[in-house]
């Protein structure tokens, strides 16, 4: 990173991580047209994508969260920030690799900067992304970090970071255009490896980030757009193609001890392939291929706790086996298990949130692509997920999907909105059903106060349960159960028909007895329903319609 002083160093992880995204996402589309391997599921591209989305918006964060904006995060803050968020957003067996080749850098450059940091930082990702792998493969992408690697050391003496960086691109570059002659999968197919374009297309960034021009010669080698998934049984999955391998692809994120985690290797190595599982300091990424998806997540939960559990079943998602798209498809982001498993039962394709953990744009556009419909209607249901919203249905559109954002602000918005979905209907006439059916549910949520601070309903002291209505607090209360029902008091004032409660994963059964009886006790023309949210960081969620 420049050297000129500490802050810039923040400045430029910031830029490499946009100007990044900028670079995949021009080029995610001819990426996901070469991924002929380790499966032919033609992702790669949308994979690495995520992963770096994840990855910038952790340092945004970081830098919303340092100051009022006079300064910046030191270095340290930033290069961590974007592994952890690579390491959490990753997917695909590509984005998973990434991942570590990341954080390898990021354990070194947190120490410093410079020409000789930068050696040091692509010579650790090259090696960490090698030992992730369970058995590593000549040809993809971790043989082209090697290369890079090893041309940023062969860097004159002296050499500055942007020196450094061009000299590791230009290593990058050389070696992936060798790859189609080490893996027989990309011979056949005339392409080079996917992932290897992308690590190209990620080092162009940085030399762009820590120079302020990008590489002298820019990556142009043509990108066939072949179909994939077509018929490769010479290979077999894990070996060198794509063949018939393994049913289901189960990614999650697990946090456990690094002697559980090396039992985990060993239990999912001899359950599948494609096996690659980075992390470390009790929080890991575990990415496998396997026919038995059930078993894949059983071991993780002897391992420790998986959650963020993704499973894709390639059969469905391969092209020349998708069936014809439907003709419309609900997705709803949701904060809690709970609610997701509520919602796939009424057809809705979901995205978790977890708390402190928003989705990115990508994120909710990969949930688009994977409803498989001519129409989607996208429920965001949270205030700040608007724009993130926006940005997925345009990324969207220009697929030629027709979506529609309702903007939807708490969960039980959503859920009034998917109760009242009606496919047979045109599209606007939906819409504008869902619309009104969430618009005319008002919301609360109760939480717990971290610090004193002033509050719309007075000052609060850390431990008050606070009752928020339609995102201001209305209640200051000392528990749960009687905040809870001073809030359904405040908000059936107004008049209601359905009150719906959402309960967190902690809080007790009992409560919900107890509040609906409290409304069949002053509310007898008003009916109640629960649900069981799982885990969704507020203890209790509340929708009046």
């Amino acid at each position: 990173m420049p050297q000129t002083a500490d802050e810039p160093d923040a400045v430029a992880v910031r830029s490499w991580c946009s100007l990044a995204l900028e670079a995949l996402g021009r080029e995610r589309q001819a990426i996901d047209a070469i991924n002929v391997y380790p499966v032919a599921d033609g992702d790669t591209g949308t994979n690495l994508y995520l992963t770096v989305e994840s990855a910038a918006a952790a340092v945004e964060a970081v830098f919303a969260a340092h100051a009022t904006g006079t300064s910046v995060p030191s270095a340290a803050d930033a290069v961590r920030a974007m592994a952890h968020g690579a390491l959490i957003g990753a997917r695909g067996n590509s984005g998973t690799i990434l991942a570590q080749l990341l954080r390898g850098m990021a354990g070194v450059l947190a120490e410093g900067t410079g020409g000789d940091r930068m050696r040091l930082a692509l010579d650790r990702a090259a090696a960490w992304a090698r030992e992730a792998v369970a058995h590593p493969v000549e040809g993809t992408v971790l043989t082209v970090a090697d290369r890079a690697a090893a041309a940023a050391g062969q860097a004159a003496p002296g050499a500055d970071t942007a020196e450094v960086a061009r000299a590791a691109y230009e290593g990058a570059r050389a070696a992936l255009d060798a790859t189609p002659g080490q893996l027989p999968a990309l011979a056949r197919a005339g392409v080079v490896d996917a992932g290897g374009r992308g690590l190209v297309t990620l080092l162009g960034a940085l030399v762009e980030a820590v120079s302020g021009r990008g590489p002298e010669r820019p990556y142009e080698a043509p990108i066939p757009f072949v179909p994939v998934g077509g018929d490769d049984t010479e290979c077999p999955a894990g070996d060198d193609g794509d063949g018939g391998g393994p049913a289901f692809e189960v990614i999650y994120l697990l946090e456990a001890g690094d002697e559980a985690v090396e039992r985990l290797r060993g239990r999912l190595d001899a359950l599948g392939d494609s096996l690659v599982v980075v992390g470390g300091d009790g929080l890991w990424n575990v990415h496998v291929h396997v026919d038995d998806a059930g078993a894949a997540v059983e071991a993780g939960v002897e391992a420790g706790r998986p959650y963020r559990i993704r499973i894709t079943h390639f059969a469905a998602d391969r092209a020349h086996a998708r069936p014809e798209p439907a003709r419309r498809a609900v997705v709803v982001v949701v904060p809690g298990d709970g609610l997701a498993a509520l919602c796939q039962e009424a057809g809705a394709t979901t995205v978790l949130a977890r708390p402190g953990e928003p989705p990115a744009s990508g994120e909710l556009a990969d949930a688009v692509r994977r409803a498989h419909a001519r129409e989607v209607v996208l429920l965001p249901n949270d205030a700040e997920l608007r724009h993130t919203a926006a940005a997925a249905a345009e990324q969207a559109r220009a697929q030629g999907v027709r979506v529609a954002v309702i903007p939807t602000r708490a969960a039980v918005q959503g859920i009034a909105a998917l109760a009242v979905h009606e496919p047979d209907r045109s599209f606007d006439e939906d819409v504008v059903a869902m619309t009104s059916a969430a618009g005319a549910t008002r919301y609360a949520e109760l939480a717990v106060a971290e610090r004193q601070s002033w509050t719309t309903a007075g000052i609060c002291q850390a431990g008050d349960v606070l009752g928020l209505i339609d995102g201001d607090v209305a209640v200051i209360g000392q528990d749960v159960p009687g905040t809870a029902r001073k809030v359904l008091d405040r908000m059936l004032a107004a008049g209601g028909e359905l009150v719906t409660l959402v309960l967190g994963e902690n809080t007790p059964p009992t409560l919900a007895e107890a509040l609906e009886q409290h409304v069949r006790d002053g509310h007898l023309a008003v009916d109640t329903t629960t649900y069981r949210g799982g885990h969704q960081g507020a203890p209790l969620l509340i929708g009046v319609e």
